[in-house]
C-alpha cells in the first residue's frame, strides 16, 4: 500500500520532523506519469523519481536533514543490486538504502502502515533499526536492511504484499537512445 503509506507517513513525519523526499518508479505512459506525479506530491512530501536525478535528489534532502523514504524490498534492475538472504532465500536486493546512508550518516527509520479493519484508516509505526548502528560493510548492511523488512513484516505478515516477486531475477534496462 504504498499510496497510502507514503502519503500517511509522510504527513505524520513531516508533521514532527521536517519534509521527506520519497523515491517511486514512475509509470512508462508518459500522461499516466504525469498524473501520478501530480498525485504522490504533497505538503511535506515529494515524490522522484528512480533515476539518477531522483537519487541526487534524495542525497541532497539528507544532507539538508531531511528525511528520504523508499522501499528497500523491491527487486531493483539489474546492477543496482545484490543479492543478500531474506527469510531464508537469497533475494536481489537493492543496495541503495545502504549507499545512502553510508554517504551521508543518516539514521535508518523504519516505518510500516498498517490497514485498520473495516475500512477504518491507517496507523503508521515508526521504529529505529533493531539492530543499530547500521553495518559500516556493504553486505553486512544489506543483511541488516533484509532482517529488519524481515521483522517489520513479522509485525502484520497479513499486510504484505506475498504476491509481489521478491525472489525475481532483476530487470536489465534498456541503454537509452543516442
Amino acid at each position: 500500500c504504498f499510496e497510502f503509506s507514503a502519503q500517511a507517513a509522510a504527513l505524520r513525519w513531516s508533521a514532527e520532523h521536517g519534509p521527506i523526499t520519497v523515491l517511486y518508479r514512475p509509470a512508462r505512459q508518459p500522461w499516466l506519469a504525469k498524473v501520478m506525479e501530480t498525485a504522490r506530491n504533497r505538503p511535506g512530501m515529494l515524490a522522484v523519481p528512480t533515476n539518477l536525478s531522483g537519487v541526487r535528489q534524495m542525497i541532497k534532502a539528507l544532507r539538508r536533514g531531511e528525511a528520504v523514504g523508499l522501499l528497500p524490498d523491491q527487486v531493483p534492475p539489474h546492477g543496482q543490486g545484490q543479492w543478500s538472504p531474506f527469510f531464508g532465500k537469497d533475494a536481489y536486493t537493492m543496495t541503495l538504502a545502504v549507499r545512502l546512508a553510508h554517504q551521508t550518516g543518516a539514521a535508518v527509520v523504519l516505518a510500516r502502515c498498517e490497514r485498520l479493519s473495516w475500512g477504518r484508516g491507517y496507523v503508521v509505526h515508526f521504529e529505529p533499526l533493531p539492530a543499530a548502528p547500521l553495518a559500516q560493510d556493504a553486505d553486512a548492511a544489506l543483511l541488516q536492511i533484509n532482517q529488519a523488512m524481515e521483522h517489520l513484516i513479522r509485525q502484520s505478515p497479513d499486510q504484505y504484499l506475498w504476491g509481489y516477486g521478491r525472489y525475481k531475477e532483476p530487470r536489465v534496462e534498456a541503454a537509452a537512445p543516442a
